[in-house]
């Protein structure tokens, strides 16, 4: 019965806040003659107020001897509520006898900052300290603050079981009912030590055994039994997800161990897959300049096309080239051709061919590219001190080439530069901290993405060779 009557506060206590906010707006306005007549109605709803207040007080303080809040919170927000229903009790008793008539306005004051303060509290306790914030934060920050943000995995394997994967399906999933601010059944599973020592039933994790972790059990209880977690109104576990963390408990529940330290049967491998985030590529700005260009000399781009060259508009109604070289075998004197329309030629595709640095020289003259594709060249360090004077350059691959952190560094003073693409070059792992420093804005791609294969993908089996 009494877990009965503390579960009617959250109805009761909206009650008083209205009631008595009423009363004090009453006696704000009943000072001018035209409101006199509100005069009467003070003292009733003060009284309505006050009952209101204390049968609140007491029905708060029955549910705060559940366990399922944070103690110090709960204990701030009780006072508080205290505080209200005194005011409201003196500022009735004061009415009702005729007193302290010049104390009445600053006390009806009082007890309006106290009602705000006490429901501020109130809501930090249910929603979490930052309630009233998160809506500033969705609308600034252009992102959803109503909900946890899951830290993207790049490579599972490498990512710590607890800290990376079980802790941020406990933030999204587990949080609101048990976490810092509320502890339903006195369970924390924001903190290590309180995850093993359970909640006021014992144990929930038993490390080695899910079946029988009291967690996995509430986890894996029909959505509509009262005892299910989450909650059925609340955002629910996946399946890949009650997979991970089962897999979890059974290796141990470790709280220290990386995921390719504990052994992976292979149904829990697409869950863990699925956690796995390849980066995006950041959208590289290629758009056309606007501003109006003079169309290319006809002679000079026959001249390109009769060597092979693809060459054309890299959009309907524009004046700006895109050239792509077809022939495997190039010279510094086929490059040289392009120089006639340097000022249309904004895109440029030499990937896979045979150039070297003294190719590069011949390009430094083209300075409205903004698109230098160098893929499997035979470029250098040397040669990239050349490409200083394209200012406009905003993409540059150059993956599969002998290039080293030396050599990228003389690009440093690109400002437009977007996206340099390294996989598959001469630089050292302990370089690339120097080299995000040194483009701090451009997206530098390492490649070698582990992309997750899941278990309705399509697999392409082969016979093996027939052998001869």
């Amino acid at each position: 019965m009494l877990q009965l009557l503390g579960h009617f506060h959250p109805v009761i206590v909206h009650l008083p806040i209205g009631i008595l906010l009423l009363a004090c707006l009453f006696l704000w306005q009943s000072r001018k003659d035209r409101f006199a007549h509100l005069q009467p109605a003070i003292n009733i709803t003060l009284l309505i107020g006050m009952a209101c207040a204390i049968f609140s007080c007491i029905t708060g303080f029955v549910l705060s001897q559940s366990g399922d809040y944070d103690e110090d919170a709960v204990n701030l927000h009780q006072w508080m509520g205290i505080s209200v229903a005194l005011a409201s009790v003196l500022l009735y008793y004061s009415r009702r006898k005729s007193l302290l008539q010049g104390w009445q306005l600053p006390l009806a004051l009082l007890l309006v900052a106290l009602i705000f303060i006490t429901g501020h509290l109130g809501g930090a306790i249910t929603h979490g300290s930052d309630y009233l914030t998160k809506p500033l934060e969705e609308i600034f920050e252009n992102d959803s603050a109503t909900a946890f943000k899951r830290k993207p995995i790049v490579n599972v394997q490498e990512a710590f079981v607890y800290g990376d994967v079980i802790q941020s399906i406990f933030h999204e999933k587990c949080y609101s009912c048990h976490g810092q601010a509320r502890q339903k059944g006195k369970l924390r599973l924001d903190d290590t030590v309180a995850i093993m020592k359970g909640g006021k039933d014992g144990a929930v994790v038993v490390p080695g055994n899910a079946s029988n972790s009291e967690l996995v059990k509430r986890i894996m209880l029909p959505r509509e039994e009262e005892h299910h977690m989450a909650p059925k109104e609340k955002l629910q576990l996946t399946e890949d997800e009650i997979a991970i963390i089962r897999w979890w408990i059974d290796n141990g529940a470790s709280f220290s161990k990386k995921v390719r330290q504990l052994a992976q049967p292979e149904k829990i491998r697409p869950a863990l897959l699925s956690l796995q985030t390849v980066p995006q590529a950041k959208k590289i700005n290629l758009d056309v300049p606007q501003s109006n260009m003079e169309p290319a000399d006809e002679t000079a781009l026959q001249k390109i096309r009769d060597k092979g060259i693809v060459i054309g508009p890299v959009s309907q109604n524009s004046n700006y080239l895109s050239a792509n070289f077809v022939t495997a075998t190039i010279s510094d004197q086929d490059i040289a051709l392009l120089l006639p329309v340097k000022k249309q030629l904004i895109w440029l595709d030499l990937s896979n061919k045979k150039i070297n640095d003294s190719a590069l020289s011949v390009l430094s003259q083209c300075t409205a590219l903004t698109k230098l594709q160098l893929a499997n060249t035979e470029v250098t360090d040397n040669g990239l001190v050349n490409l200083k004077a394209l200012g406009q350059l905003r993409s540059l691959n150059l993956v599969g080439t002998k290039i080293t952190a030396n050599g990228l560094m003389q690009l440093k003073a690109l400002k437009n530069l977007q996206a340099i693409y390294l996989f598959q070059t001469h630089i050292n792992k302990a370089d690339w901290a120097e080299i995000k420093k040194m483009f701090p804005k451009t997206t530098l791609d390492s490649g070698g993405y582990i992309v997750p294969t899941f278990t309705d993908d399509t697999t392409m089996v082969k016979p093996p060779p027939v052998k001869n």
